[in-house]
C-alpha cells in the first residue's frame, strides 16, 4: 500500500470547510432510518476531516469520536464544533493504529466518508470488527457521478488543472494510486455482511469561486503546489470557465453510494 505521509491535506482545511459540497439531508435520513438511530450509542467517524458529517450526526448518538490524521483538519473541526455548540463530539488526531488513541468502544456505527480509498482497507475492516456492537454497521460513503458524459466546463477545468499541476495526481509525498480492487470486493472478503445502497441523485450548482476553492481543498490541488504562480493560474481558471458559463453557474449531478458492512 502506498504511504502518502503526514501532510496529505496540508493547507486544505479552510477550503474544505467552505467549499466542499455539504452532505444532503437524504443521507442523514437514510442513515437514521436504516441504522435505526435514536440518540443512543456511540459513533466513530474515521477520516472525519473537518467534521462535515460528524457534526450533522450529533443529535443521533450519545457520544461521537471523530478521528483524522491531519491536525489542521481536527483544529478546524473543533472550531466548527464550538460555533455550532455541539457538546458530544470528541476529536482525535491519528488512525486506528495510533498507540496514543484509546477507542471508547463498542460503537453502534462507524462512518467512513470519502476516505476509505486512502486506508489499508483490509486492515481497517479487521480492526473495526471487534470495535462494533453486534448488529452494528460500518457505512462507507462515496460520491458517484451518473451523467454519461462530462460537461464542457468539466473537460475545460481538467485541462487547466493538468496544465498547471501536471498529469500525475500528487498526494502528500507520493502520487495517488487508485485501488485496483473495488471496495465491494474487499468488503465481501471481510467478516462483515455487505449491503449496497445508492441514494437518489441531486444537482449541485458550482460557481467559479467554489470550483476553485474545492480544488484547493483536495490533496492534489492544494494551492501550495502553485507557489508564486497562483495569481496567474486563478486568472486563467476563472476566465476560461466564465467564457463557457457567463452566468457563473456550473451544474453537476451527484449520487451517493453507501456500502454498509454489517456485523
Amino acid at each position: 500500500m502506498t504511504t502518502y505521509g503526514p501532510n496529505l491535506f496540508k493547507g486544505t482545511a479552510p477550503y474544505y470547510t467552505r467549499y466542499r459540497p455539504p452532505y444532503p439531508a437524504s443521507l442523514i435520513r437514510f442513515l437514521v432510518q436504516t441504522l435505526a438511530l435514536d440518540g443512543t450509542g456511540k459513533l466513530l467517524d474515521l477520516g472525519c476531516g473537518t467534521g462535515q458529517l460528524t457534526l450533522r450526526l450529533s443529535d443521533w448518538f450519545e457520544q461521537i469520536s471523530g478521528v483524522d490524521q491531519e491536525k489542521e483538519m481536527i483544529d478546524e473541526a473543533r472550531r466548527l464544533q464550538e460555533i455550532q455548540r455541539v457538546k458530544n463530539v470528541n476529536w482525535l488526531i491519528g488512525d486506528l493504529e495510533s498507540p496514543s488513541i484509546s477507542f471508547d468502544s463498542p460503537f453502534r456505527a462507524v462512518v467512513i466518508a470519502k476516505a476509505f480509498h486512502w486506508m489499508d482497507r483490509r486492515k481497517t475492516l479487521e480492526r473495526l470488527y471487534p470495535l462494533l456492537e453486534n448488529g452494528g454497521s460500518v457505512a462507507i460513503i462515496d460520491p458517484t457521478f451518473p451523467a454519461p458524459e462530462k460537461h464542457a466546463w468539466q473537460t475545460q477545468m481538467e485541462q487547466i488543472v493538468r496544465k498547471w499541476y501536471g498529469s500525475a495526481r500528487r498526494a502528500g509525498n507520493a502520487t495517488y494510486q487508485h485501488p485496483e480492487i473495488g471496495h465491494q470486493e474487499i468488503l465481501l472478503q471481510s467478516p462483515f455482511r455487505l449491503e449496497n445502497h445508492t441514494l437518489s441523485s441531486y444537482t449541485h450548482h458550482w460557481t467559479v469561486e467554489s470550483l476553485l476553492g474545492n480544488l484547493y481543498s483536495t490533496s492534489y490541488g492544494s494551492r501550495h503546489y502553485l507557489g508564486d504562480d497562483r495569481g496567474v493560474f486563478e486568472a486563467e481558471f476563472k476566465q476560461q470557465l466564465i467564457n463557457l458559463h457567463p452566468n457563473n453557474l456550473f451544474p453537476e449531478t451527484i449520487q451517493l453510494s453507501v456500502l454498509l458492512a454489517v456485523k
